[in-house]
């Protein structure tokens, strides 16, 4: 049992799990799927302010932060206990392409020449990092969702907006790889 999951599951497999969290949660108590807005309770609960924003019942969501919890204990657990000691595949283009701008295969899924406290003080880590964070915490509250409540929940809900939102989140995406992370990784 533990070899398989040890094992990278397929996405017939996986996908299909995730995308079942929808009904269960919807069926057992009425809960839509996401991760954003967990952010927003977590402000809401620590922060005594009078925003509007962050005035409402977040007691009564406080589920989601147990589940955001969850995925945080089962990624650390995963990442402790379940590897099967091998090197992580890399596609060989990919790594090629990386190689190209200096940036160094470490066994890792995070390239710690952009994603790290030494790079956070160049120009490309300041980029990749704080310039890059702010545009998925703005474009996640302009979005009204995350791509995980927008993709996985508002699209089997069939929601237009999610449908909107998904195609400029995969839109968005491919212009970030393929123009603008190009430009980012010369610097």
């Amino acid at each position: 049992m533990i070899q398989l999951l040890q094992q990278p599951w397929p996405w017939y497999v996986s996908g299909p799990l995730i995308g079942m969290m929808v009904p269960v949660l919807l069926v057992l108590g009425n809960k839509a799927f996401g991760i954003s807005s967990s952010l927003r309770h977590i402000c809401a609960a620590c922060l005594p302010t009078k925003l509007p924003f962050f005035v409402y019942n977040w007691k009564a969501e406080r589920w989601n932060l147990f589940f955001v919890g969850g995925v945080v204990a089962g990624g650390w657990i995963a990442a402790s206990f379940l590897t099967n000691g091998q090197p992580i595949a890399i596609n060989p283009t990919l790594l090629n392409s990386l190689n190209h701008y200096q940036i160094q295969e470490n066994n890792s899924m995070v390239p710690t020449a952009i994603f790290s406290w030494q790079s956070l003080f160049t120009l490309r880590g300041f980029m990749m990092m704080v310039v890059g964070g702010f545009l998925v915490g703005f474009g996640t509250r302009y979005a009204g969702g995350c791509t995980s409540g927008h993709a996985i929940n508002g699209l089997s809900n069939l929601q237009l907006p999610s449908l909107i939102a998904t195609i400029c989140f995969m839109i968005g995406g491919f212009i970030m790889a393929n123009l603008i992370l190009p430009f980012i990784l010369q610097l």
